[in-house]
């Protein structure tokens, strides 16, 4: 049986595990931590949203990083102290540019495979993770923003997206406990929400009853390709450890480009970190005044997810200020005003803060496939699209797998 090692335990190492496990390859999985989904994939937005497909890589982030850059709570923020990865991401993110609009289609396109998987994973194992099915509503308060909206459409529907624009009375009908004024929106029904952590929990633990490895609290200290395998050198509690797999793949989040420098690949990975509040909803005032459909303010670069009846998830802004996990009150604060504007009748007093490190490509675009050596794959670089696109990738990289080893047997 093939044995493959799957570095990294998050929404993309699960996955990944599970769509290997499947097919029927002995599986292990390495993480430093004492369970799966503890980083990034802890405490996320929670969409799962084809209609946040649109890559970044156009001027108009650019200028707005450029105007946002001393402005301590802007929805992008960019530490000026530089670095040669900063720099060098940058500059790769420029070069991107011109792909704006085939890479925004291809993510969509990726986006809506990808929820079929996730719900066929879901459906097999049999799990509650807190999922809505009530769409993803997008909202504009500004008429430049609900413009490139409309622009931005045009490129979703050419991916296959059903998503509709609708009027300021239509929003409010959509989602009554909005108290603020609208020009209008976008509504794509299709797009759901659910708790990233407890799906890959779950989904982690359904591995394990399939026969799936896990090492965790484990340290994976030296890779060495040996020409056809790879051995990995880790110490887990006090013990040290070495087993030769025939395959790895890497699936560390941000931890990802120095694992792929050790492996002869260049994966240009800058860790944007992201934040969210976890809304306690204690009171039955709260409960009945926080939005069940999620939402997406994209001026604010805000997100909401429902998450059962007592928690409601608000998270947004973008950092680039290298692998600093810090938790700003100058950057959770903005969500904590957000909420209280949009929903003023939702308690504030027991929220929860929290920050993650997205792992981010200067294309936008997650690597999956084959590195240069024979036997390493990758899939990571989802940057804040884990959640959305995982399955799918999950599913690509099993593919890719499935390629080499009926190429290697003919």
């Amino acid at each position: 049986m093939t044995h493959i090692a799957v570095i990294g335990a998050g929404i993309t190492g699960i996955t990944t595990a599970y769509a290997l496990a499947r097919r029927g390859y002995a599986v292990s999985v390495f993480d430093k931590n004492r369970y799966a989904a503890m980083e990034t994939s802890f405490a996320n937005g929670g969409q799962l949203s084809a209609s946040n497909a649109e890559v970044w890589t156009r001027w108009g982030t650019v200028m707005k990083g450029l105007k946002w850059m001393f402005n301590p709570d802007a929805p992008l923020l960019v530490n000026p102290k530089p670095s040669w990865h900063k720099l060098s991401w940058m500059a790769e993110f420029m070069g991107n540019i011109p792909d704006y609009e085939a890479n925004t289609i291809a993510t969509a396109q990726m986006a809506i495979a990808a929820r079929e998987h996730l719900l066929d994973f879901a459906s097999e194992v049999g799990m509650d993770f807190d999922m809505e099915q009530r769409g993803i509503l997008h909202i504009y308060k500004k008429q430049s923003e609900f413009d490139h909206a409309r622009r931005v459409n045009v490129l979703l529907e050419k991916a296959g997206l059903e998503r509709r624009e609708v009027s300021a009375e239509e929003v409010q009908k959509l989602e009554p406990t909005l108290q603020t004024e609208t020009l209008g929106g976008f509504y794509t029904e299709s797009d759901f929400t659910g708790d990233i952590h407890s799906f890959s929990r779950k989904l982690s633990a359904a591995c394990e009853d399939m026969g799936v490895a896990f090492h965790y609290k484990s340290v994976v200290s030296e890779i060495h390709h040996t020409g056809t395998d790879v051995r990995l050198d880790w110490k887990e509690g006090n013990a040290k450890n070495s087993e030769v797999f025939d395959g790895i793949v890497v699936c560390a989040g941000v931890a990802s480009k120095a694992i792929a420098e050790q492996l002869g690949d260049r994966v240009n990975i800058y860790p944007v970190k992201g934040y969210s509040i976890t809304v306690n909803l204690d009171d039955a005032a709260s409960q009945e005044a926080a939005p069940w459909v999620s939402l997406l303010d994209d001026e604010a670069k805000v997100v909401t997810s429902r998450l059962g009846k007592n928690r409601l998830r608000i998270a947004g802004t973008a950092e680039f200020n290298g692998y600093n996990l810090d938790i700003r009150d100058d950057r959770i604060k903005p969500l904590r005003d957000w909420c209280e504007m949009f929903f003023p009748a939702v308690s504030t007093e027991h929220c929860v803060p929290w920050a993650g490190l997205r792992p981010m490509l200067p294309s936008m675009m997650p690597k999956v496939g084959p590195g240069k050596k024979p036997g390493v794959f990758y899939n990571t670089g989802h940057g804040h699209l884990g959640w959305t696109l995982s399955a799918a990738t999950a599913q690509g990289v099993a593919d890719s797998i499935d390629a080499t080893r009926m190429k290697n047997a003919a």
